[in-house]
Formats: structure tokens, C-alpha cells, sequence
């Protein structure tokens, strides 16, 4: 088991730079065959418009910051969960996986660096029942069908759609560099929750098969909600998990409310009631509340599609090359004879860190 190291864990946004570097067939040839897969960070922004470009249409990320049923349900149609968690050497902290087949569960394992939220992307869309894929995802899942759970991580690790999707998100570097993970290094790992037929079940490729967490019951968001509180509870002192969920498209659920208010108010006044324009009475208090849904329903429509709009901006400014302006910057600061003083102040600051970091794990 080959990992690396996964930095930058902005913990109070909830916001973590993820990296999980794990072969589980030969390593040098897989790695060949599919190419280098960046890092991204882990954002519900970053996630939705990488879904989009995967091709999947109505569907959207969120983030939770709660993982309690009532919380995880109000956020409408949930298709799976998206855990992220501290990884820690083999230990599973989780049920063993089961032995034996799921017919049509989409269980794939990870045979390559980079791609385990993605993956565990992939596994709540490609167990949806009525998720529109699209037309080469769902390709992909027809060609992978009768696939074992090696041989669609290998697929995936190959498909240009995705990995070319995936790694829309890189970011611009002068340099890159990677070793092997210490004792010292945080590292983190995505897993999926997802219902299919009438268990709930937790994917992760790092892991033999998938893990069955029981009957979906009345519902599914309950039995997952437990097995993640479970897993949370036997850690000692973390704070940093991370969970989001696949959705349907609020938009599109807020559409389809409003559509039924609309509908609903010209049914009461092509009734033309007498009353309707009695101030107080039973079909003007109805109609008035019926007014008040829906423009409360358009307030909601402009959040949800102002939140589009700051993941795009978001994402461009994630992608955008700002080396030549940092270039340009030092080159200033040189020029103005502090870069030197500045160097050291910044090398002092953060061994001041690390020594703290190491403090605080003894």
C-alpha cells in the first residue's frame, strides 16, 4: 500500500487539499496507462462542475455540516454521502467488507494516485436509480458491467472523460515534489454511502469489497448517519472529517415547487370564488399564502443560482496561472533589497509551526 501525503487541511472551512496514492494491482503499469491525476481540493464547487463535466446533468454537491438524519434529509434528494476521513495505516475502522457479489452494485477499487474522492464520487452516481449519466458515462457503465471490482478501477483510471475532467482542476506549479509518507503526515481518505436495493452499503477502493451497513429501513440517511457517527466516535481528539452529499439539483427542485404553487393558485382562481377579494376570508388567506410560497421559492431559486454562479468564479480563479505575478512580485521585492529579510521571516515562522505540530502529537 503506496500512499501520499495529503496537506493543507483548511479545518475551519472544512475544506481539505486531498491526495491518496494507492495500487492495488502492479503499480508502474497502471500508472502508465492512465496518466498523472492532480490534486483538487475538496469543495463543493470544485465537485459540481467536475460531475458536469463528467457529462451528469441535475445533479449538484453540498456540503454538510451536520451529520444528523433531520439535517442530511433537508437537503432534498440525497443520491449518496461523501466521507472524508484521517487515514490511519491499515486500520479499518469500519465493518469488514462482505465476500461476496452485489448484482449491479457498481463497486470499483483504487489503482491509482489521486482519485479516491473522485472515485467515491463515481460511486454514489453510478449506484443512483434516477440520475441522468449521460450519454458516455452511461456508456462507460454498460461497458464496465460485467467488469470485477479491479478491472473497473482500471477502467476508470483509463477513461479520458474522466481523468480529463478530474484534472481540469490542477493547479499551476513551478515545481513538484513527492516522497514517501512519515509518521508525521496527516493523510486522508474519501469513502462513499450509498443505497442500493434494500441495504445501505459504504465503497471504498481501498478496501476488498464493499461493506454492508444493513437494511435502508424507512430511511437510508439514518443507518449511513449512524455507521459515520461510529466511525467519528473512535477517534481520539480529530476534528478534521469532512462530509458532503450528492443531490438533485436544487434548482431544479425548487422549479418543480414553484410550478406546483403556480399551478395550485390558477386552480383557485379559475374557481373565481366569491370570497376571493373579502379580506380575511377562507380563499383570500389561501390565495395570499399561496403568493407568499412562491415568491419566497424565486428568493431561493436566486440563492441557489447565485451559489452557481460564485463556484463558477470560483473555480476560474482555482484555475487561473498565477506564477508570472508571483514571479513578478519577488523579483520586486529583490529589487527593493527586502526579499532577504522577508525569507527569513517566513522560514522562522514556520519552524515555529512545526515544532508546535510536534508538540502537539507527543
Amino acid at each position: 500500500l503506496e500512499r501520499r501525503i495529503v496537506s493543507n487541511v483548511a479545518q475551519a472551512q472544512s475544506r481539505v487539499w486531498w491526495s491518496c496514492k494507492v495500487f492495488l494491482t502492479t503499480p508502474s503499469t497502471a500508472a502508465a496507462m492512465a496518466g498523472n491525476w492532480c490534486l483538487i481540493e475538496s469543495d463543493p464547487g470544485v465537485f459540481t462542475e467536475l460531475i458536469e463535466n463528467i457529462g451528469v446533468q441535475g445533479v449538484e454537491v453540498t456540503e454538510a455540516y451536520s451529520i444528523d438524519q433531520e439535517t442530511l434529509a433537508a437537503q432534498g434528494t440525497v443520491y449518496g454521502l461523501v466521507f472524508l476521513f484521517k487515514w490511519r495505516g491499515g486500520a479499518n475502522d469500519s465493518k469488514p467488507p462482505i465476500s461476496h457479489d452485489v448484482p449491479g452494485l457498481f463497486f470499483a477499487k483504487q489503482v491509482i494516485q489521486n482519485a479516491c474522492a473522485t472515485q467515491a464520487i463515481l460511486a454514489c452516481l453510478m449506484n443512483a436509480a434516477d440520475v441522468e449519466l449521460g450519454e458516455q458515462l452511461s456508456q462507460f457503465k454498460e461497458f464496465t458491467a460485467e467488469f470485477n471490482s479491479e478491472m473497473k478501477g482500471l477502467a476508470i483510471s483509463n477513461s479520458d472523460q474522466i481523468r480529463l475532467a478530474h484534472n481540469s482542476f490542477a493547479r499551476q506549479e513551478v515545481f513538484s515534489m513527492e516522497r514517501p509518507a512519515t509518521e508525521d503526515d496527516d493523510l486522508f481518505h474519501f469513502v462513499a454511502y450509498v443505497p442500493f436495493g434494500d441495504r445501505v452499503y459504504e465503497l471504498d477502493g481501498c478496501q476488498e469489497g464493499p461493506i454492508d451497513h444493513g437494511a435502508v429501513g424507512d430511511d437510508w440517511l439514518a443507518v449511513a448517519s449512524e455507521a459515520i457517527q461510529q466511525r467519528i466516535a473512535k477517534y481520539q481528539g480529530e476534528l478534521r472529517f469532512n462530509l458532503m452529499s450528492i443531490v438533485k439539483d436544487r434548482r431544479v427542485t425548487l422549479e418543480e415547487q414553484k410550478d406546483a404553487q403556480e399551478l395550485k393558485l390558477a386552480e383557485l382562481m379559475s374557481c373565481a370564488p366569491a370570497d376571493l377579494e373579502t379580506e380575511g376570508s377562507p380563499n383570500y388567506i389561501a390565495r395570499a399564502q399561496i403568493q407568499q410560497e412562491i415568491q419566497r421559492l424565486e428568493q431561493l431559486i436566486r440563492m441557489a443560482t447565485a451559489d452557481r454562479e460564485r463556484y463558477k468564479v470560483e473555480n476560474m480563479r482555482r484555475k487561473h496561472n498565477y506564477i508570472p505575478f508571483v514571479m513578478e512580485a519577488l523579483r520586486a521585492l529583490a529589487r527593493a533589497g527586502k526579499l532577504g529579510e522577508l525569507h527569513a521571516t517566513a522560514q522562522k515562522a514556520a519552524e515555529t509551526r512545526y515544532a508546535e505540530a510536534r508538540a502537539k502529537k507527543m
